[in-house]
């Protein structure tokens, strides 16, 4: 991009501005002294506005849309129309018809029939047509294409406008504020800059000013393009690699499924269906290949405990952990030594002779049961798992237990007996007791009424 310095500024006659009597109030942040009676502008706030309009049509550009110049005057034509062919940009350097922007309707059918015009006097039948008929569409034609010429290949409304001198091109301006298009302008010490989104100060009126402040801009637009054609290089590679390793991973999904077919084919070959048969047979026998009986047993243990430490009522006894304990244990223990513990238990927690111990007795007995029919609970549990998990082997661990679990019962159907035949003992105690006492009392009874009898004598 094209930076200009103050000396090259000056000695274009950048800094030059209108007499101080055509002065517009609203410049007057530009001006940077009188002299002469004639303004002076103040070159560093052209240069700082300069830096700012070049980044906003570099990224206007960027993006791929279309920037229409508009200058009409003399001095600015032919540098217009230079700067604009060379970026392919459209251009006004002829009257500016009015509606251009506002009205493109009407422009868009002016632009067609211009086309059209170009294409019969190509073809034979407008050779044999009426001089006077060949001479008005020539007419009609060389009018519309000094018009129109810079904006033949417009389709849309343009995203930006290049103008130079607003006073004149007031029109231009005026449309653009209303469609809310950015207008980039050279503004002159006789002109109000509030009117454009990005003025830049500077003299309107000398070829050489204008030349040094378009070329600037257009070396920022040039640069946008060009940015943009590397930014479509790049997205055509990356869609073009994306292609390639899209086709590489279909072709090798192609191959793979071929030598699969392949070795497919070669195993039917060489294997019949009976041997294959066999190969099924084999995995199969592998997979529901029984394990050791000790590991499957210690394993369930370890599984029921937690379940069984949940299910326990709060309120138990040490006889009642036993029995648990001893319910839980493996299968290959016998239900002796547990038969054993329960009457030691019983002995121990036998009841005396009152009504008190009686009470005891009941309530513990009551919560034997209830832990018995727990421990029966979860055996069946343990049961289940076995049954889904186990294979032959397992089955008959299963039925070992279910004796020891009948054993278990009757054992403690036993104790339930031997503790109810010694609480009715202990009550029928009580009454002999009772009997003994009454005798006592008649005869003291019988002694007392002796001694009143004596007395009484």
């Amino acid at each position: 991009m094209i930076t200009l310095t103050h000396k090259e500024l000056l000695d274009a006659g950048v800094h030059l501005g209108h007499m101080t009597r055509k002065w517009h109030p609203n410049m007057a942040p530009f001006i940077f002294m009188e002299r002469s009676g004639i303004h002076i502008i103040d070159l560093n706030k052209t240069l700082a506005h300069l830096q700012e309009a070049t980044q906003a049509l570099k990224s206007i550009a960027r993006t791929g849309k279309k920037i229409l110049f508009v200058a009409t005057k003399k001095q600015a034509r032919n540098v217009i129309v230079q700067e604009a062919q060379r970026l392919r940009m459209p251009y006004v350097t002829e009257r500016w018809l009015g509606g251009t922007l506002t009205n493109f309707a009407t422009i868009r059918k002016l632009l067609k029939k211009m086309a059209s015009f170009e294409k019969l006097t190509k073809e034979t039948a407008y050779k044999n047509m009426a001089k006077k008929e060949q001479l008005t569409i020539a007419r009609e034609k060389s009018k519309l294409q000094r018009l129109l010429h810079g904006i033949a290949d417009i389709t849309r409304l343009p995203s930006a406008l290049c103008v130079v001198d607003i006073n004149k091109e007031h029109i231009a301006v005026k449309e653009a504020q209303k469609l809310g298009i950015p207008v980039f302008a050279l503004v002159d010490t006789n002109t109000n800059p509030l009117l454009v989104d990005y003025p830049i100060a500077s003299n309107d009126d000398a070829s050489r000013s204008i030349e040094a402040v378009i070329k600037v801009l257009a070396s920022a637009i040039e640069e946008g393009l060009e940015e943009r054609q590397k930014d479509k290089a790049t997205e055509q590679a990356m869609q073009e690699t994306a292609e390639k390793t899209s086709r590489e991973r279909n072709v090798r999904k192609v191959v793979l499924e071929e030598e699969i077919s392949k070795q497919v084919a070669k195993s039917k070959a060489a294997t019949g269906p009976k041997t294959a048969k066999k190969v099924v047979a084999k995995k199969t026998e592998t997979l529901t290949a029984a394990p050791s009986k000790g590991n499957t047993e210690d394993k369930e243990v370890k599984k029921i405990a937690p379940k069984q430490s949940k299910t326990q009522p709060a309120t138990t006894d040490t006889t009642s952990s036993t029995s648990q304990k001893e319910s839980v244990t493996p299968t290959t223990r016998t239900s002796k030594p547990t038969t054993e513990r329960k009457s030691a238990s019983t002995k121990k927690s036998a009841p005396k002779a009152d009504s008190t111990s009686t009470e005891s007795v009941v309530d513990k007995a009551a919560q034997e049961g209830a832990t018995t029919k727990a421990a029966a609970t979860d055996k069946k549990d343990t049961k289940t798992v076995k049954s889904s998990k186990a294979d032959n082997t397992s089955i008959e661990t299963v039925a070992d237990k279910s004796t020891q679990e009948q054993i278990a019962t009757k054992a403690a159907a036993t104790d339930k007996k031997d503790t109810n035949s010694k609480t009715t003992k202990a009550a029928s105690k009580s009454p002999k007791k009772s009997t003994k006492t009454t005798d006592t009392d008649k005869k003291t009874t019988k002694a007392s009424d002796k001694v009143e009898k004596s007395t009484s004598k």
